[in-house]
């Protein structure tokens, strides 16, 4: 059962294989990335608006993984709110989503590299 966009977790003749599918690798960044950091707006698709993620599954525009060996580095766009501390901002992103990610599928996080893509006067 090979995918090209999943990564296998693990391969066991008896017990059967684990495979995590990219989309499910983005979209647990983007919850991270989005969920209790001030000032964090969303993460920024190139429209208008930045979005916030709501679990549905698909990685939306914003984000991108690269999994090679076991190991995953991950582009993240984000946008943020007007009078927040950008560097601040920016370690608490990237340490929530190294964490997270690694938590929850066991493979190591190579580096979570942020772009501030948007900027919005409002929450």
């Amino acid at each position: 059962m090979e995918n090209k966009n999943a990564y296998a977790l693990r391969e066991d003749e008896k017990a059967g294989s684990v495979y995590l599918q990219e989309d499910v690798v983005a979209s647990i960044a983007c919850l991270a990335a989005t969920r209790d950091i001030d000032g964090v707006l969303g993460i920024y698709d190139g429209s208008q608006e930045a979005r916030k993620i709501k679990g549905s599954g698909k990685a939306p525009k914003g984000v991108s993984i690269d999994i090679h060996h076991g190991v995953v580095d991950v582009d993240l766009n984000i946008s943020i709110l007007y009078g927040y501390n950008v560097p601040s901002i920016c370690q608490k992103v990237q340490s929530k989503v190294k964490s997270m990610i690694e938590n929850m599928t066991g493979m190591k996080v190579g580096s979570v590299n942020l772009r501030i893509a948007g900027l919005s006067m409002r929450p």
